[in-house]
């Protein structure tokens, strides 16, 4: 049935709810990138929390009035104002007071989502409240979805989709420099709000999906996968958006097929999956390539020890770098340098000779900054400078230059 809900082929109903939370996934993942970028992911999690006294508030203003109230498009409505007063409570909080921007969050967060849930307790003795189902907000809950809240949140997430891409420059450029991007004639101020506008459309969208208490996973975690795979923002911006994309897509097809599970964390559970695959496959920062560069390191470290020790007759105790010359037929077991070992001792030595002078002559100053031990002369001198420097220094017979 796995398969069957993944090819989209469980259903009508279990289709659009797919294609909805994949649509939401792309979105959060290309919205939360400028979020992560501007290092304002904790604001997600204020207008999270912010949105539950907004729902409750909306469903008893819909029963008082005699509508329904589990109406989706009116509960997003109410989520989307309250969560809105916080955000702005955020940033009054932030521009007026001495408070921190941590501090402000953690303030809002915590009273707006008490509120809520003091709502929540006054609607359950509703007659009305009883059947609310309004707890699907906290966590996400798609097995109940009717079509026309699956459309609400496959639109949803489309549109705010479409406006992450049509501000994605000016959005990258604040991302980045705030400072540059304001001397630029860019409204930073605007700029910001239009992010947390975003933020927060992705939030009230996707409280029927996910829920308020992990949306905020949604946003951050596909950013973050991105981020080990790229340095660029355009790229960092679609592969975030491809992995909420598959998170999501594959989160709901396996609540699909399993009515029990909760469909919020499992979508979560596979973003996360797709992290910890990232962190350790990455090939420029995950943690298998920097093992391997480290190692490589490590090697071109005692390779060059091994070497001007062998220039200069000193036994070599390390058992690491007589295997490494052991390997490169450079020495003998006993130590003894071999006589294509003793060519590249004797050039490894005067490379330093050389490096030495580069380094205490200020005509070499640029080159003199690369110096690290390990870079071989050749890359950063022409065989004119070399050979200056040799003159200089004197070069003995038999020495490769």
């Amino acid at each position: 049935m796995l398969w069957d809900a993944l090819t989209l082929q469980l259903g009508y109903n279990a289709t659009l709810v797919t294609i909805g939370a994949a649509l939401l996934g792309v979105s959060a993942g290309v919205t939360g990138t400028f979020l992560y970028l501007r290092k304002r992911a904790l604001v997600s999690d204020a207008i999270s929390h912010a949105t539950l006294p907004g729902v409750a508030l909306a469903f008893i203003v819909m029963v008082v009035l005699g509508a329904d109230g589990r109406s989706l498009p009116g509960l997003l409505l109410g989520a989307a104002v309250s969560s809105w007063i916080g955000l702005l409570c955020v940033n009054w909080l932030t521009a007026r007071t001495r408070l921190a921007e941590d501090a402000a969050i953690g303030a809002v967060l915590s009273v707006f989502f008490g509120f809520g849930i003091v709502l929540l307790t006054v609607i359950q003795t509703m007659t009305a409240g009883r059947a609310a189902g309004l707890e699907g907000f906290l966590l996400g809950s798609t097995a109940g979805m009717l079509f026309n809240d699956a459309v609400v949140i496959a639109v949803g997430g489309a549109v705010t989709l479409a406006l992450v891409v049509a501000l994605r420059r000016p959005m990258g450029l604040v991302a980045f420099d705030p400072e540059f991007a304001a001397s630029s004639g860019v409204n930073v101020r605007r700029i910001d709000l239009a992010i947390m506008g975003l933020a927060l459309a992705v939030t009230v969208v996707g409280l029927k999906v996910v829920g308020l208490v992990l949306i905020v996973a949604m946003l951050i975690i596909p950013p973050v996968t991105a981020r080990f795979w790229t340095d660029r923002t355009d790229k960092m911006a679609m592969i975030s958006g491809i992995c909420g994309g598959a998170a999501a897509w594959v989160g709901a097809a396996v609540s699909a097929t399993a009515p029990s599970l909760p469909t919020g964390p499992i979508i979560v559970l596979t973003s996360f999956a797709l992290f910890a695959l990232s962190l350790l496959l990455a090939p420029n920062r995950g943690l298998l390539a920097v093992g391997v560069r480290h190692r490589r390191f490590q090697r071109r470290v005692h390779m060059r020890q091994g070497l001007l020790a062998l220039a200069q007759g000193q036994p070599i105790f390390e058992r690491f770098t007589l295997t490494l010359l052991r390997r490169a037929g450079l020495a003998h077991a006993d130590g003894v340098a071999t006589d294509d070992g003793k060519a590249r001792a004797a050039k490894a030595l005067r490379d330093e000779t050389r490096w030495q002078v580069v380094r205490a002559d200020q005509a070499f100053e640029s080159a003199a900054a690369l110096y690290d031990g390990l870079r071989d002369i050749e890359t950063v001198l022409t065989n004119d400078q070399i050979a200056e420097i040799d003159r200089r220094i004197g070069s003995p017979k038999g020495v490769a230059t």
